[in-house]
Formats: C-alpha cells, sequence, structure tokens
C-alpha cells in the first residue's frame, strides 16, 4: 500500500508494518497512527518501544492490554533487527514466538505500527512471514525524482499552494532529489508562501540552502573545465564555512570516482536506472553524473581523480599543507 491510499484510510487495521527507508515516509506513518489518539489520552494509550533496548514483550503486555479511558491504544516497535538478516550480537532477548502469537490474534482495540526502517526484511524467517501475513503493509521505500516531485506538488496542492515549475526544479536539484530533504525544507517554504509570496525560483534560492554535495558537484564541473578562478573561490568559499581540506578532498575523490565509473558502464549498455541499483547511489545522483559524465574526456577524469587521489595521500602524511593542497593540485591540473 502506498502511503496515499494509507493516508485516506477511515478505519486503521489492527498491525501495520511500515518498511523502508524513506524517513519522511515513515513519519508521516507514524503522525497517522498518533493522530488516532487524542491528545488527552496520549500519555495513557500511546506508546513507542526501542526493541535494541526493550525486550519485544513489554511492548506486547502493553498492546495486549486494554485502552485506558478511550477507545483506541497504540504500540509502535522501533528497530525491529531480528526481522533482518543483521547478524549483530542482541543486547535483548526477544520473546519472537510470543510476537508471533499476538500476531496469530491481534488485540482489535489496539493499533500495532511496526516501523521496520531496513530496505528489506530476511523473508526466510518464520517471524516476517507471520508479519507480513497479518499486517498491512505501508511502502516507505525511498522515492524516485518522479515521484518525490508529484508527492511534493500534491502537498503543496492541499495547502492551495502552487510551486513554479522552475523553482521545483531547483527544489529537486539544491536537495539532490531526496524526498526527506524536501520534506524538511517543505514547512519553511509553506510559511513562507503563506504570506501570499510566491513560491517561485527566486523563493528557493533565498529559503533553500544548497547541500554540500551540490557546491562539491559545482566544484567539479570548475575543475573539469579548468576553471582555475571559479574553482578556487568555491573551494575558499566552503573552507570559510568549516569545512575541512582532507573531507572535501575525499568528496571530490568520490565523485570523480563515480564519473568514472557511470562513464565505464554508460559504455558497456547500462541505463541510468540500472546504474542506481549497480552502484548502489540515489537515482538524482546517478542522473547528475550522467549528464556531467557526458561532457567529460576520460582521460580528464581519470587524471584528476588520480590527481586527487595522490593529493590526500600528501595530507595525510602531513607532506603538505592541508588548506594549500587542492589550490596547488588545481594549478597544476589547469595546466596540462
Amino acid at each position: 500500500m502506498q502511503i496515499q491510499e494509507f493516508q485516506q484510510l477511515k478505519t486503521l487495521p489492527p498491525v501495520i508494518l511500515a518498511l523502508g527507508t524513506e524517513q519522511a515516509l515513515q513519519t508521516q506513518v507514524l503522525n497517522r497512527v498518533q493522530a488516532l489518539i487524542p491528545d488527552d489520552q496520549q500519555t495513557m494509550n500511546y506508546a513507542q518501544y526501542d526493541l535494541d533496548s526493550t525486550p519485544i514483550a513489554v511492548a506486547l503486555d502493553d498492546a495486549m492490554s486494554p485502552p485506558f479511558f478511550g477507545d483506541y491504544r497504540v504500540v509502535v516497535l522501533q528497530h525491529p533487527s531480528f526481522l533482518t538478516g543483521e547478524n549483530k550480537a542482541s543486547k535483548v532477548d526477544h520473546d519472537i514466538d510470543g510476537f508471533m502469537s499476538y500476531l496469530a490474534s491481534p488485540m482489535p482495540s489496539t493499533v500495532l505500527l511496526v516501523v521496520a526502517d531496513y530496505p528489506k526484511l530476511d523473508e526466510r524467517k518464520r517471524v516476517t512471514k507471520a508479519l507480513k501475513k497479518a499486517a498491512t503493509l505501508v511502502d516507505t521505500a525511498p522515492l524516485d525524482e518522479k515521484a518525490a516531485r508529484k508527492q511534493i506538488s500534491a502537498i503543496l496542492q492541499q495547502q492551495q499552494l502552487v510551486i513554479e515549475p522552475a523553482a521545483l526544479n531547483l527544489l529537486v536539484q539544491r536537495t539532490n532529489g531526496d524526498y526527506s530533504l524536501m520534506m524538511a525544507e517543505l514547512q519553511k517554504l509553506t510559511t513562507y508562501a503563506a504570506g501570499g509570496q510566491k513560491l517561485d525560483q527566486a523563493a528557493i534560492e533565498a529559503l533553500v540552502p544548497k547541500q554540500l554535495s551540490d557546491r562539491v558537484f559545482d566544484l567539479v564541473e570548475a575543475v573539469v573545465k579548468k576553471d582555475t578562478a571559479t574553482a578556487l573561490s568555491l573551494y575558499r568559499d566552503l573552507l570559510a564555512q568549516n569545512e575541512e581540506p582532507i573531507k572535501l578532498n575525499s568528496l571530490l575523490v568520490n565523485q570523480f570516482r563515480l564519473l568514472i565509473q557511470v562513464q565505464i558502464l554508460a559504455k558497456k549498455g547500462y541505463t541510468q536506472g540500472s546504474l542506481a541499483q549497480v552502484i548502489k547511489v540515489h537515482p538524482y545522483r546517478i542522473k547528475l553524473a550522467w549528464q556531467q559524465s557526458q561532457r567529460m574526456a576520460t582521460n580528464d577524469l581519470h587524471q584528476a581523480y588520480i590527481g586527487l587521489v595522490d593529493t590526500e595521500a600528501q595530507m595525510k602524511r602531513g607532506l603538505i599543507d592541508k588548506a594549500l593542497a587542492f589550490e596547488l593540485f588545481v594549478l597544476q591540473y589547469a595546466q596540462h
């Protein structure tokens, strides 16, 4: 079930599984479930349990209790790592059989929400099969760029607000197509628009800061174009914002590595969609890397990558001043 369908349910099922790593979607599910309990009953009839530190038996005792002077009780289970294939040693002993017994006959006056912020569950486990059989599954997997755009536009439309196409493009760019980051900026934007202001490109420019990865993308562009003035200006701005030289160099190394990977795999026939799965990078970053790598010569990419790796090694060994290392690299690279 998609989040839109879940939001429209008039009656919530007794067991809900929110599966996926998109934090904004998980928050929306959590808010919808919590809204079932009136504000004056929250203390008595609403509870969250972190299963990394609390035995599930404690949560089940709560779930099996009737609501206190209310119609419903809500119990939220977070970090149910026993549903995954993770092999990390647990400090908590969970009563898995007791959980499966509850799933077979859930308390009708309780809504049990299992928040599984994982890409997938271990389908081989009996407890996973029992949960999926008993629960209403809400998909909270990361949204791709198209779905994120549609969702943001829909939310604004519900509030009778319109965002201009160019402004939405810039919002996507400045959040790297990350839906959770867009949602984090949305309250600021809706507050601004509620005063009668337009959600245009100028508004996004003023209200939504560039992510570090976005500024690194601009820096990579300037380096490859051998535009030393722009590259050095961008770099010095980042240093002025207290970014560490080694961290910046490492980010640049990673970005050039991504560009090389995308360029090589694109020549082998991979599509943008398949590249995101193979390289395990957000689809929007793949889209930008695809566009950027098509404009760059292979030799230039390799030369820049090797130069940055050498620069990082010298910085870590203390052979060169960290703040000046990148500037020297840019000047040397521009001469080739």
